[in-house]
C-alpha cells in the first residue's frame, strides 16, 4: 500500500517551493539595469585574451615565421594554410631572405570562418612567430574578408626595422636570432635580458 505523504503534496511543496523558484526574479527585478554601450564604449579585454593572431618579426624586420606548419597541424578546425618556401642569399639568382631560417612562410592564411580562437596554433610555434592579440572585432559581412593572408597577419615594421626581403644582421647567424643575440643585445633570450 502506497504511503499517504506520497500521494498528497505536503504544504512546502504546494507553497513554499512556487515562490521560491521566483526568488532571483524578486531579488534583481528592483536593481540598476547595467547596459554596455559596446561600439561607442570599448571596454579592455582580459590580459590573457585570445584574440585575431599576429605574426611576428625579428627586431631588424625579417619574418620569425619559418613554415614549418607546426601551427596548421595544430589547428583542430582546419584554419590555418601554411605554404613554405626556401631563403636564399644569393641575390645575383633571385635570392631574398626573409626569415633568418633556411625557408620562410611565403603563404600564410588563418580562415575566421573556421577559426575557433583556442590558441594551440601558438603553442605548437617553435619560434614564438605567431601570437594572438586582444583585438576582437573579427565580424564582417563578407566571407572573402574572413580569410586574413600574411600581409593583414603581419605585425607593422617599427623603428629601425627594415622591410624584408633583407640579408641577416652583420655577424650574425640563424643560431644567434634564436637565441635572442642581437646588435645591443648580447645576452640571450630568457636568461634576463631583452627578448624579441
Amino acid at each position: 500500500m502506497a504511503d499517504k505523504s506520497s500521494e498528497s503534496k505536503s504544504f512546502k511543496e504546494q507553497f513554499i517551493d512556487p515562490v521560491a523558484g521566483f526568488g532571483v526574479t524578486f531579488r534583481t527585478m528592483f536593481r540598476k539595469v547595467v547596459t554596455e554601450q559596446y561600439p561607442f564604449e570599448k571596454l579592455p579585454t582580459a590580459p590573457r585574451f585570445h584574440g585575431r593572431h599576429q605574426l611576428n618579426r625579428w627586431p631588424d624586420g625579417l619574418e620569425k615565421c619559418i613554415g614549418c606548419e607546426l601551427c596548421a597541424w595544430a589547428c583542430p578546425a582546419d584554419a590555418i594554410y601554411v605554404e613554405g618556401a626556401s631563403n636564399s642569399d644569393d641575390v645575383a639568382n633571385g635570392g631574398e631572405r626573409f626569415s633568418p631560417g633556411e625557408r620562410y612562410g611565403r603563404v600564410y592564411q588563418i580562415n575566421y570562418l573556421r577559426c575557433i580562437l583556442c590558441g594551440l596554433c601558438i603553442e605548437a610555434c617553435p619560434t614564438r612567430a605567431l601570437t594572438m592579440t586582444n583585438e576582437y572585432e573579427l565580424a564582417d559581412d563578407n566571407r572573402t574578408d574572413l580569410i586574413y593572408e600574411k600581409s593583414d597577419l603581419l605585425a607593422p615594421l617599427l623603428p629601425g626595422m627594415e622591410q624584408p626581403p633583407h640579408p641577416m644582421a652583420d655577424g650574425l647567424d640563424e643560431g644567434d636570432y634564436y637565441r635572442g643575440i642581437f646588435a645591443g643585445n648580447t645576452t640571450p633570450a630568457g636568461t634576463g635580458g631583452e627578448s624579441a
